[in-house]
């Protein structure tokens, strides 16, 4: 297992679909029992379970992983700073996009306006 102490120093993710625990674990230098408790963490580190209740990472939940990583190994967050954390990015990333659609619809109006002013 590579032992990488930044997400600069993990290996690139492969062009795949899905991942094994396994595959994950390597890819972000985390053992597989931590990747299982970080589950019951973060709400948003939801796998797919298929047969046998066997985990299949996608590349989302492997880049999420990664932020974890880094959130708690590298900048020393604790288990509940880091979910915080992370929700709180969601929550500007949700602020954002609203700002836009906003704009877009407020143009759009200013727009029709316009046409019925003429």
């Amino acid at each position: 297992m590579l032992d990488a102490s930044s997400n600069d120093e993990l290996p690139p993710i492969p062009a795949k679909r899905y991942f094994t625990i396994g595959e994950v674990s390597e890819l972000c230098s985390v053992k597989p029992h931590v990747l299982r408790y970080w589950e019951q963490e973060f709400p948003q580190l939801n796998p797919v379970k298929r047969r046998g209740n066997r985990r299949y990472y996608q590349r989302q939940d492997v880049i999420l992983i990664r932020q974890i990583r880094a959130l708690l190994y590298n900048q020393g967050f604790t288990i509940g700073g880091a979910r915080q954390q992370l929700s709180g990015e969601v929550a500007r990333e949700d602020a954002n996009q609203r700002q836009q659609i906003l704009r877009q619809i407020r143009s759009e109006l200013e727009e029709i306006l316009a046409g019925l002013r003429r």
